[in-house]
């Protein structure tokens, strides 16, 4: 499974961790080259990011997401950390795949345009009042797809947090609005924008704006005002 740790502050200062998976055809690189990183460190955000690429054999055979609670996620609570996990497209399925296995390692979920998996079922889903009325029925171990609208069916507020972000052309927007209308409205973040890179990296700045409010508490204000006068 490779890995790619960023500390985006010194040692010892960062209280907080994401790791975020990138979607099909995707690597670490491709995060550090849409700025990623240097989005984190502009804000100097107490935020390590650790970027994580499973090998294909580990994807399909589903050993990816034992490794990554032995080899990242176990490690990082261990060590005291508050730990979001999240991904774009398919890297956002798979870490809702792994909240589904493991609910209780997880406190916020960031999914940036994810790929939800077969539109039949989130079809199926639309046409029940709501996702709460939707029942999963019997399925398999390798059906991740129940496993993740089930987990989704199944969340309460708080814990854990969750920030969707989508852009209104993305391929998969049908899906994601099934997923936006289970959540809080203001969990939500949407832009204009297809499924794309430049799309993507705007969402995340809004997911890093919505997380400097949250570190900084009722500072923010004052931060915004010594910014406006710089």
């Amino acid at each position: 499974m490779l890995t790619r740790f960023i500390v985006a502050q010194p040692p010892g200062l960062s209280a907080t961790r994401i790791v975020m998976l990138p979607g099909a055809y995707q690597g670490v690189r491709d995060f550090v080259a849409a700025g990623f990183d240097s989005a984190i460190r502009a804000r100097r955000l107490a935020l390590d990011l650790m970027l994580i690429a499973p090998a294909l054999t580990h994807v399909t055979d589903r050993d990816w997401i034992a490794r990554l609670h032995d080899e990242v996620v176990w490690p990082s609570r261990a060590a005291g950390h508050t730990l979001w996990i999240g991904g774009i497209s398919l890297g956002a399925f798979m870490a809702l795949r792994f909240a589904a296995q493991y609910p209780a390692q997880i406190d916020g979920l960031c999914l940036i345009a994810p790929y939800l998996g077969s539109r039949m079922i989130a079809a199926d889903i639309a046409r029940h009042q709501s996702l709460k009325c939707w029942q999963p029925g019997e399925f398999g171990e390798d059906d991740d797809e129940r496993h993740i609208w089930r987990y989704i069916r199944g969340l309460e507020a708080p814990p854990p947090r969750v920030f969707l972000g989508l852009g209104t052309e993305d391929r998969f927007a049908d899906t994601q609005r099934v997923l936006a209308r289970a959540l809080p409205a203001s969990s939500t973040q949407r832009i204009a924008g297809a499924h794309e890179w430049h799309v993507w990296r705007q969402l995340w700045e809004h997911f890093l704006d919505r997380h400097d409010v949250a570190l900084t508490g009722g500072h923010e204000q004052q931060r915004i005002d010594d910014r406006s006068a710089s």
